[in-house]
Formats: structure tokens, sequence, C-alpha cells
């Protein structure tokens, strides 16, 4: 993957959290502990992120995490949420922030690695990031591997600001007018084929 191959990065949340996030960014696990929200994350991943240093940097909860492609086996998981949750659209230039991480998949995953700012792009295989499916019947192993690297992510020390933030998409009308209530000001899209 370069550069120019990262057009907008993607952060799943609930529509609920969005005014806060308008505020305050998109905060840290451990920044967004103490605000009150609807958290989208599974208890079993989080358990594993709050064990998880990484090498020469901080500990992973220190981070905000952002996916290069939010079509991924996370959004997958909330699909009985689609009403009510987003996936907030993040500015490129959100890579040239001091102290980013790239990682070549899920950060929580024991095999991920971990670069420091754009120059780990290079080490991301773009083909396998945005792959329609990452379901491999033939081989259980192979859909391991390409399930965790479609989770390739983004961590952004503490928070991403919110003026990075420049739209939302939404899985169908009733999430769009949900949205648009509690977020008059930022645009909304519908895009059915992003969500499950």
């Amino acid at each position: 993957m370069n550069l120019g191959d990262v057009i907008e990065l993607h952060y799943i949340t609930a529509i609920a959290n969005v005014p806060s996030i308008s505020q305050h960014g998109i905060l840290s696990h451990n920044l967004a502990e103490q605000l009150a929200h609807d958290s989208v994350a599974m208890p079993e991943i989080q358990e594993r992120r709050s064990n998880k240093q990484i090498p020469g940097a901080r500990p992973l909860h220190e981070y905000a995490n952002l996916y290069f492609d939010a079509h991924n086996p996370m959004l997958s998981k909330c699909r009985a949420r689609n009403p009510e949750i987003c996936v907030l659209r993040v500015d490129a230039s959100v890579l040239d922030q001091a102290g980013v991480i790239v990682t070549d998949r899920n950060a929580a995953s024991g095999w991920a690695r971990f670069w420091p700012g754009a120059e780990g792009l290079a080490n991301i295989n773009r083909d396998r990031v945005f792959a329609r499916f990452w379901l491999h019947q033939d081989d259980p192993y192979e859909a391991m591997r390409h399930k965790s690297e479609k989770c390739a992510e983004l961590l952004v020390p503490d928070r991403v600001g919110a003026h990075l933030i420049v739209g939302a998409y939404v899985a169908n009308q009733d999430a769009q007018t949900t949205f648009q209530q509690r977020n008059p000001r930022l645009p909304v899209h519908i895009r059915g084929d992003m969500f499950f």
C-alpha cells in the first residue's frame, strides 16, 4: 500500500457517540473510558488489547484506532446494530500526525507488526486490506490470516482531532435519519455496500 491508496480512514461507532466525538475527537480507549459512551467493542478483544504493549511505544489502549477499510470483520460483527451505528470518515492527513503507528493487521493479534507513521504503509498488503471478502472456504488458516489483515489499523496517540472528521457512512435510511437528527452539521451518506 502507498499513500495514494489512502483516501480516508474509518472509525466504527454508535451514532449516539457522535455528538461527544464532535466535541472531544475520537479518543483512545483509556480516554473514552472517562466519558459516558455506547461501546461497539467486543469485550474479549478489548481484554486482549488491554494487555498489549506496542514495541518501543505506548500501551495499545493509549491510542485511538482507525481502520483503512471499515468493510471488515469488526463491522460484520456489529451488523445487528446497523440502524444505530456509523462509520466516521477521517481525513487521510491524520497519517501526518506525530506518533502515529501503522499495523499490518488487527493490533490485538499476536502476529501484528507495528511501524511508525506513513512509512509503515509499504508493509500493508493493499489487495488484502481492501478485498471485498476474506473468507477462504478451502483454507481455514488463510481465512484466519486474511480476517486479521482486513483489520489493519492506524493508531493515533490519545485522540484524533474532531476537525479531521469529514463525514460519515450509515447502512440504511433509518440510520441516516437518526444520524441527521443528532448530528445535523456532519455530512452522512448511505453506504449499504459497506455494511453487512
